[in-house]
């Protein structure tokens, strides 16, 4: 069962059309978080731009081969940019979104600095999420800086999509919660710079347990299978750890 998602430039951190038939009802507002909208002002735009940048830096990192002059004027330049950025020592307002499990249907919703999902977090691949006839697909594309076995992506890395993709698909539960366990079984070798194609679907609910099952696929054939147990939050505990978070993004 082959996951069908819309069609998309081949730079994944170009936006999508977001009028595509395909993104409708809640899985429209899911989708939408990685287009260009008017919630995105020319700050979050301009920080989409430089995560990219500094993807393609990491790449250029871990396979480029360079002289030590190369090194040392590539690192005092980052250096001097890290302490013209830092020297503010104001941390970024926090949204009270970084993964797609909580999210639970929020329009306001925005995952922009998520390590899996962010377009302005350069940290993540990203993997693109969207909803379609209850189900939650996903497509990503690992760059050589998510290598671990040759040519292939690191075990960890798929175990963190999975956790994101699962973590979607339960929100539609309109009972989210947070990972309680993640059991992934890795069929083959997950290849890099291939797009891979995602599909999870909530199984069953009983009580505040949310079953939920995932594939990955590059291609016809199935990399890695993924089942996850989510365990509903309660709404005061969320609260809570939002304020924390909120509190430690003013305080710094």
């Amino acid at each position: 069962m082959q996951p069908d998602h819309p069609d998309h430039p081949d730079d994944p951190n170009q936006p999508n059309d977001p009028n595509h038939p395909n993104l409708e009802g809640r899985g429209r507002g899911l989708y939408a978080r990685w287009l260009e909208s008017p919630d995105l002002g020319e700050v979050e735009l301009e920080r989409r731009r430089l995560a990219a940048a500094l993807r393609k830096l990491v790449v250029a990192v871990v396979d480029t081969s360079m002289t030590v002059d190369q090194i040392r004027r590539v690192t005092a330049s980052v250096e001097r940019e890290i302490r013209s950025v830092t020297e503010s020592k104001e941390t970024i307002s926090y949204g009270g979104y970084r993964e797609s499990a909580l999210w639970g249907g929020d329009p306001h919703a925005q995952f922009e600095l998520s390590p899996v999902i962010g377009r302005a977090n350069p940290l993540a691949p990203p993997l693109d999420l969207w909803e379609r006839d209850g189900e939650v697909h996903g497509r990503v594309r690992f760059s050589v800086a998510y290598e671990g076995p040759p040519g292939h992506v690191h075990g960890g890395y798929v175990a963190a999509v999975f956790d994101e993709l699962l973590g979607a698909a339960q929100s539609l539960s309109e009972s989210p919660g947070m990972t309680g366990t993640l059991t992934v079984r890795y069929r083959r070798p997950t290849p890099l710079e291939v797009e891979l194609a995602m599909r999870g679907r909530i199984s069953r609910v009983e009580g505040r347990k949310i079953f939920t099952v995932g594939e990955l696929r590059a291609g016809d054939q199935i990399c890695a299978e993924a089942e996850g147990i989510f365990v509903s939050i309660d709404v005061a505990r969320f609260v809570e750890m939002l304020s924390r978070r909120r509190g430690r993004s003013v305080t710094g």
